[in-house]
């Protein structure tokens, strides 16, 4: 292309220019993916229109089903499995003050998947003008609603899954009880509701020194890590406030 930057000795921009090649081919790589993934063939129908704890418009609890979070003309639904309770063994510190502060460590929200709730929050108001997004949490409602006015969130709806086994059912839990942070695609096909897609690479191998990234593309985070000298750190972790 011919473009340089001020400065930059040649050695530079013949590795850039490589660099360049291998970036173009991740594009089309990443467009392969999501092409295959549109072909998928129609996926199993839900098997309940399970019932959540969702809150009104006036900030009042009420019931709301699976069916019921398809907005009229969005046949699509993204769910995440958000970890509240964040895993028993997960010792990274809670909240500094709050409600949530007062709860048991193995009570409150996990600080990686607060990371990614974060900047889905900032997502919602432009996703949801073409699809229907929500994070469900085990933890009561009111907890969940807590920590979100406590953190912020504005956009985003939560929904709690403490009366059904959705999480459970779309390994969002195991069988132990123990939170995932699974994502998980629903389609609605007339007047079936059918899985479209879950990010089977959280429970798959990984290469060594890596994490899942089953939610990787989706995670400004980690994405802008991979931007600079540094990268990723391997031994750091999201927390709920740095100091």
């Amino acid at each position: 292309m011919g473009l340089t930057f001020p400065g930059e000795p040649a050695e530079y921009r013949a590795a850039r220019d490589a660099l360049l090649e291998d970036e173009i081919e991740l594009r089309r790589a990443i467009e392969r993916v999501a092409a295959t993934r549109r072909r998928l063939p129609p996926g199993g129908v839900v098997p309940e229109d399970y019932v959540f704890q969702g809150a009104r418009a006036d900030g009042a609890p009420t019931d709301v089903r699976l069916s019921e979070l398809f907005a009229p003309g969005k046949d699509s639904l993204v769910t995440y499995s958000f970890m509240f309770p964040r895993d028993a063994r997960d010792e990274r510190p809670g909240p500094k003050d709050g409600q949530t502060a007062l709860l048991p460590l193995a009570e409150g929200p996990c600080p990686s998947c607060t990371a990614l709730l974060d900047q889905l929050d900032g997502t919602a108001e432009h996703v949801c003008d073409r699809i229907n997004l929500v994070a469900i949490a085990k933890a009561p409602l009111p907890r969940v609603l807590e920590f979100a006015n406590e953190r912020g969130w504005r956009r985003l709806r939560l929904l709690s899954s403490e009366g059904n086994t959705f999480k459970r059912d779309y390994h969002g839990e195991t069988d132990d009880g123990t939170q995932q942070p699974m994502l998980n695609v629903f389609h609605r096909d007339g007047e079936a509701i059918r899985h479209f897609w879950g990010s089977e690479m959280l429970y798959a191998p990984t290469d060594a020194g890596q994490d899942p990234r089953h939610a990787g593309t989706i995670e400004a985070l980690f994405n802008l890590f991979d931007l600079t000298p540094e990268g990723r750190p391997p031994d750091w972790e999201e927390q709920l406030s740095y100091s």
